[in-house]
């Protein structure tokens, strides 16, 4: 490690969009000034996936971690706090990259909601027909 104070990543997922900040630390992670299991509720499967990238690369007690999440629902941001987590891994250190890559952490999702069309009711819902 190099004397940067500390090392940072922004992750996107759908509209959420996660600014994630690892400083050297003891493992201590606070998303939205909150603690994970209070934030994202008792969804084991959710704090799981946000420290992943961290348990992956065995930098889980190595690193205090601050979040600021915003946009989306709670899966969303999940999975950009994981990118964001990911992204800042690789400020740290660049040789993590094929770790990460092989387990899908960098690639930002690019599924969105599609946008509603003129004259729908929604993307693809039309209005019903009605011979007379």
């Amino acid at each position: 490690m190099d004397a940067k104070r500390y090392y940072q990543g922004t992750g996107r997922r759908k509209t959420a969009v996660a600014r994630v900040r690892l400083f050297p630390g003891n493992g201590e992670m606070m998303v939205n000034g909150k603690q994970p299991e209070d934030y994202f509720g008792p969804r084991d499967l959710l704090q799981h996936e946000i420290r992943s990238p961290l348990a992956l690369t065995e930098n889980l007690e190595s690193f205090n971690v601050l979040i600021k999440v915003r946009g989306g629902g709670v899966h969303s941001q999940a999975g950009a706090v994981r990118h964001g987590v990911a992204r800042a891994l690789l400020d740290l250190d660049p040789e993590l990259r094929a770790v990460l890559k092989k387990a899908g952490y960098l690639t930002r999702d690019p599924r969105m909601k599609e946008r509603k069309k003129a004259g729908l009711k929604r993307a693809r819902k039309a209005p019903q027909y009605t011979k007379r």
